[in-house]
């Protein structure tokens, strides 16, 4: 899908940040099924924590450099030199905490699938399925979906996935639909 011209979206993806307004029309609300690009999009979401979307946005290729291309098998593997390297990178954000929840996210998608559990499944299967559509006036900041979820992932041994955070995932993934009601993309429905 490319972005489109002339349509009325979602009042975030509006302004003049031509990388928001691609990231909303072409990725946020489209169901993503593929495990590692869901578990990437946790651990992007959990370094937005306290920050904006946009300043993640603006650096994920930056992420995607640091982290390996958020392969899993090698984020496993990062030691204490890595730590460093990451924490003097100034194209990300430099949050030892985050930096190490997202080495041990690794290990934990490695465990799960080492168990013949499928990351994008298992979270699948909490969501119900099959994506949620909001009101599309004013998207919440959590629900009871996402206090599941987050605790699901909170008892596997995930760090900053509590509710606000994983509900935010879950709009980005496209488990929730919360395209604001004028937006263009509130009802395309070949994605659901």
């Amino acid at each position: 899908m490319a972005v489109q011209h002339n349509v009325t979206r979602c009042a975030w993806a509006g302004g003049n940040d031509p990388l928001m307004t691609e990231y909303h029309d072409t990725e946020w609300g489209v169901p993503q099924h593929d495990s590692r690009a869901l578990w990437e999009m946790l651990m992007l979401e959990g370094f937005q924590a306290g920050l904006s979307w946009r300043t993640i946005l603006h650096r994920r290729e930056n992420f995607r450099t640091a982290f390996a291309k958020f392969d899993p098998e090698k984020v496993a593997a990062f030691d204490a030199h890595d730590v460093e390297r990451l924490m003097a990178d100034t194209g990300i954000i430099r949050a030892r905490a985050k930096i190490l929840a997202t080495i041990n996210g690794a290990k934990i998608y490695l465990a799960m699938r080492n168990s013949g559990e499928d990351f994008g499944q298992w979270a699948w299967a909490l969501a119900g399925g099959r994506p949620t559509k909001g009101d599309g006036k004013s998207p919440p900041a959590r629900t009871r979906l996402s206090e599941t979820i987050s605790a699901a992932l909170n008892k596997r041994g995930f760090k900053f996935t509590g509710p606000v955070i994983v509900y935010a995932w879950m709009q980005a993934v496209g488990m929730a639909n919360d395209h604001a009601a004028n937006c263009f993309r509130n009802d395309q429905s070949p994605f659901i």
